[in-house]
């Protein structure tokens, strides 16, 4: 993303992080993460100053251009401090870290994150991004250097005894929790209590600006609804997924969501697309349609799942991780500016468009002369406009007093030919690393988008990125993963995230086929997971296995946010798992997760929405719905068919044909006793182990599955 080309490069050209790559012409003599870097600074006893972003961040774009670009600073800090880049995508390690430490200095959190080291690496001092100049009683990056260096040098024990507290704070952190809490029993409805109090009803979400999406929210109120039958949870959700769905927020002619909103009303997008938050959100869009059986959201999941399909997958099958917020804008001299590919001026649609169908756009999405962006401090929006919703089909019919079909019919044609034009537009930076957690997470989506929209290219993507991931990210004879993979290189040990996203995935994809050798490859990673993260003494997985010394502290993230805590997704896959094998171990590794973050969401129950839902299943179990009969079947899909039409999200489903009823019983002995009535496939509903009467008709199946509804019992 730089303006204009150093020469010069440094270490970070050999690297395969875009991010890092797009460093390596800076004049700063940046480091990877790594020994070389802290060898360096112990030698020449010099504090470490460490940058950690993403090639899709705005803020870090800015801060490379008007600091990392500079001789002056870049000589400064070159003479004074060992620099070190980190990518955060591919070291959340080091990331969690250093933010828990931003935190413990009192400061908000937020990318470049910019953090000054000892050199045995305990942070001392930080922040974010910081302007190239001192302006409005905030310091600038040059004079923020010289007062470290100042202190480095002549008050160096002032800066140890900063480091020594932070580094104590991380340890308090790391064995905060209280294992002798006991869970509130009440604590699901508390939850939902906090977020109902949050909630903005005029607009959907919860807070105030800025608004994220934070999936894990809307699929606990989902879960919440769907046991306890309140309407306000199912209201509040789908008030906000359609509010955002016609929002700015939501890509309208290129579909895909954008990162978060600026204000309240979900109107103006920080721009730019994140694979996590496609993969969530469309899981969330699908469960709306499987509540209501309304096709808008079924058409935002299916828009959605076509966006990744075309932006963000790999020819080999492998997902990327993002696209940028910025891009070139030929109004602003070639500079880059955010949202520039996606905005557009009164002119521009009325010179792409027919007179007639422009008009009704412009009606559509609200088109000023003017822009439609009333508070615009930067000048980014000058003149043009963000595409949102601001008329429903039935109002533009009545407005220009034509069919329902015919303005359908002129939103699509018209959208077909503003995309084309956009698409000659300068595109903004794709970010096509490949991460095993964010590919676990859109594996888990596709896999779901088939089962409900019944797309055969959805199961195949799915499919396609689990092979490329155990092809290509994957270690068969140590069963370990790596997390990133980029221009034909593996690298970096994974994640818990990792783990337990792909296992999360793969437990989908089997359901969306039935293939035994998915939920085979889920065991072996979960029996790998416990292996390397598994918290023996306070219960609870750490985000790292441990192997890497640079690490300060082993931390469990507390917090369900944009992406769930990997412990939360833990859970889950635990309960899954002990409801489809006979290894009742996990039951009880389940039960001391939850039981190590008692202490958290006693006090705070909706930091933690997708560890809150697992709760009643720790105590009532998880439905299981076993169908002996062959794939091939038109009785055994008319099953299949009766389960993806439901909402069950407190279940598992398994079909056990004569290919793989070995292969199940080999973990899960239980199959052995279930068998075909009459010689036709057969359906049994059961909970934990405990079945309901066999059936091979499809409407007392149905019937079934309706009745074990929590609120039909």
């Amino acid at each position: 993303m730089s303006s204009h080309i150093h020469l010069n490069t440094n270490r970070l050209i050999t690297e395969k992080s875009p991010y890092l790559l797009q460093h390596a012409h800076n004049p700063v003599d940046w480091y990877p993460w790594g020994n070389e870097a802290f060898q360096r600074a112990r030698e020449e006893d010099k504090p470490i100053f460490l940058s950690i972003g993403y090639s899709t961040c705005h803020w870090c774009h800015v801060m490379e251009r008007e600091s990392f670009e500079d001789d002056r600073i870049a000589a400064f800090l070159n003479e004074h401090f060992i620099s070190i880049k980190v990518d955060r995508e591919e070291r959340p390690d080091v990331d969690k870290i250093h933010m828990n430490a931003l935190h413990a200095m009192g400061q908000h959190g937020g990318w470049p994150l910019s953090m000054f080291l000892t050199p045995d690496l305990k942070p001392f001092f930080g922040g974010t991004y910081y302007p190239p100049v001192d302006n409005f009683g905030r310091i600038g990056f040059p004079s923020l250097l010289k007062r470290i260096d100042h202190l480095w040098r002549n008050e160096k024990n002032r800066v140890l005894d900063s480091a020594a507290g932070i580094y104590q704070f991380l340890n308090d952190i790391a064995s905060s929790a209280d294992h002798n809490s006991q869970l509130d029993r009440d604590l699901v409805v508390r939850g939902f209590h906090q977020f109902k109090s949050g909630y903005d009803a005029k607009f959907g979400g919860f807070g105030s600006a800025p608004k994220f999406p934070r999936p894990v929210v809307l699929e606990f109120l989902f879960r919440y609804y769907h046991a306890t039958g309140t309407p306000s949870a199912l209201e509040m959700t789908l008030h906000t997924l359609r509010a955002m769905a016609n929002g700015g927020m939501y890509d309208q002619l290129g579909w895909g969501f954008h990162r978060y909103s600026v204000d309240r009303e979900w109107f103006v997008p920080h721009f730019e697309k994140m694979l996590y938050d496609q993969a969530q959100l469309v899981k969330v869009y699908l469960d709306a349609y499987l509540i209501t059986n309304d096709h808008f959201y079924s058409s935002v999941a299916r828009n959605t799942l076509d966006y990744v399909l075309r932006e963000l997958t790999s020819p080999e099958g492998g997902f990327y991780s993002a696209e940028d917020a910025d891009s070139p804008d030929p109004n602003r001299s070639g500079q880059s500016s955010e949202g520039a590919c996606y905005l557009w001026s009164h002119e521009e649609i009325f010179r792409h468009l027919n007179n007639d169908d422009a008009v009704v756009i412009a009606s559509r999405f609200g088109i000023q002369e003017s822009g439609n962006v009333l508070s615009d401090p930067h000048g980014v929006f000058s003149g043009r406009n963000i595409l949102s919703v601001r008329k429903t089909i039935s109002e533009l019919a009545g407005e220009f007093g034509i069919t329902v079909a015919e303005i359908q019919s002129i939103l699509s044609r018209s959208n077909k030919a503003l995309l084309d034009h956009r698409a000659n537009r300068p595109r903004p930076h794709l970010d096509d690393k490949i991460i095993t957690s964010w590919n676990g997470l859109m594996i888990s989506a596709f896999a779901r988008g088939y089962q409900v929209l019944g797309d055969e290219r959805y199961r195949n993507a799915a499919q396609a990125s689990a092979q490329f991931i155990f092809t290509h990210l994957y270690d068969h004879d140590r069963r370990r993963l790596k997390r990133r993979y980029r221009d034909g290189e593996a690298n970096h040990e994974a994640y818990l995230d990792d783990y337990v996203y792909l296992t999360h995935g793969l437990l989908d994809l089997y359901e969306a086929g039935f293939a035994v050798r998915w939920l085979e490859l889920a065991v072996t990673l979960t029996n790998t997971t416990v292996d390397l993260f598994w918290d023996n003494n306070g219960g609870g997985f750490f985000d790292t296995s441990g192997d890497d010394p640079s690490i300060l502290v082993r931390l469990k993230e507390q917090y369900d946010g944009a992406e769930p805590s990997g412990n939360s997704m833990a859970l889950f896959n635990l309960l899954r798992l002990a409801s489809m094998t006979s290894y009742q171990e996990w039951k009880s590794h389940a039960k001391r997760t939850l039981r190590a973050f008692a202490h958290l969401l006693n006090r705070m129950p909706s930091s933690m929405p997708l560890m809150l839902s697992s709760f009643p299943f720790l105590f009532e179990g998880m439905r299981q719905i076993l169908i002996v009969g062959e794939i091939h079947e038109e009785k055994t899909k008319h099953f299949i068919r009766i389960v993806r039409q439901n909402y069950i999200p407190d279940g598992i489903t398994m079909v056990i044909d004569e290919s793989s009823k070995a292969q199940l019983s080999s973990f899960f002995p239980f199959v052995e006793t279930l068998s075909r009535i009459d010689g036709s496939p057969t359906a049994y509903a059961c909970m934990n182990g405990a079945c309901r009467l066999p059936t091979t008709d499809p409407n007392v199946f149905a019937d079934q599955i309706a009745s074990s509804h929590p609120r039909s019992s």
